[in-house]
């Protein structure tokens, strides 16, 4: 497999050079090499995406953005990405030699919408996408902890995009057991790779009893199906309530922290990794974890 960070600090100082009738062009040639593999669920448009997942205005001039943008060139922030990204690739392959992947991973580092809160506020200030085998799309405004774990954001999304490229994922039918297990695995990967301080806020926040009812909720949920149903029990009120979704009382992150514990369960009972468990249905991780199903 072959990953590819592109290059959009340059793309993205170079926009906020144009003319605001010109950035939704430049927006969408930057993130172009995801299209084709971003084809795989419709005909996206990119700038679309951008605007509602907490990406830059492009509608304004906002001298806050190339001043973020040099800060996080700085930082060395896209060299980190390829180094995380490097080495979670290494320690897969080992894990499931031959493991199915696509043939090439193009990611994609956006600037974020720095009075979005739901990017600084609920989820740090970075999250990405990559469930979609042959891209991943980040998204940051930098902080002293997105500098530090945007490139372990990038490794949580990589286990992602494997995982994906060997189990089914439908929009129709997937499942919340399916989802909060696929954001377990890839946050106990990220320990794996490099120890608790590296994991993202979503599955370490929650503790005590918040977590207990947190975890009761979600677990008594893991087969209600369809992407549409999936927001509240994995993201939290927040977050679904912008997605335009009906909240169920549960706080940010809800299901990446039952996942982790379903992940954290099935390890113990199974005795295998969260590498090795990349490619595994989630219905036999929850059965090891005592989840009842029916998957």
């Amino acid at each position: 497999m072959k990953i590819i960070v592109q290059d959009t600090a340059s793309a993205m100082l170079d926009l906020l050079q144009r003319p605001l009738e010109e950035r939704p062009d430049a927006l969408r040639e930057m993130f172009s090499p995801l299209q084709s593999a971003m084809s795989a669920i419709g005909d996206l448009d990119m700038v679309q995406m951008h605007q509602a997942g907490s990406g830059f205005r492009i509608d304004v001039e906002d001298a806050r953005y190339a001043a973020a943008l040099r800060q996080m060139q700085d930082a060395q922030v896209w060299n980190q990405i390829e180094d995380r990204l490097a080495a979670a690739w290494t320690w897969l392959n080992a894990a499931l030699p031959g493991v199915k992947t696509a043939e090439t991973v193009h990611v994609v580092l956006a600037l974020g919408n720095p009075d979005d809160e739901l990017l600084t506020v609920h989820n740090g200030g970075y999250f990405g996408m990559g469930g979609i085998p042959g891209a991943i799309q980040l998204t940051m405004w930098p902080t002293e902890t997105s500098l530090a774990k945007i490139g372990y954001a990038a490794a949580h999304e990589l286990h992602h995009n494997v995982r994906y490229a060997n189990v089914i994922w439908d929009p129709a039918t997937v499942t919340v057991g399916e989802q909060v297990v696929a954001e377990g695995l890839a946050e106990a990967f990220v320990r794996e790779l490099a120890g608790e301080e590296a994991m993202g806020p979503w599955a370490t926040t929650l503790s005590g009893r918040e977590l207990e009812q947190a975890q009761a909720k979600v677990t008594a949920a893991v087969d209600v199906a369809g992407m549409a149903n999936l927001p509240p029990y994995v993201y939290g009120d927040a977050t679904a309530r912008r997605m335009g979704c009906e909240p169920v009382g549960l706080p940010d992150a809800a299901g990446y922290a039952a996942g982790l514990r379903i992940v954290d369960a099935h390890i113990r009972a199974s005795g295998l990794t969260a590498a090795q468990s990349t490619a595994l249905p989630a219905r036999e991780i929850l059965r090891n974890a005592g989840v009842s199903t029916s998957m």
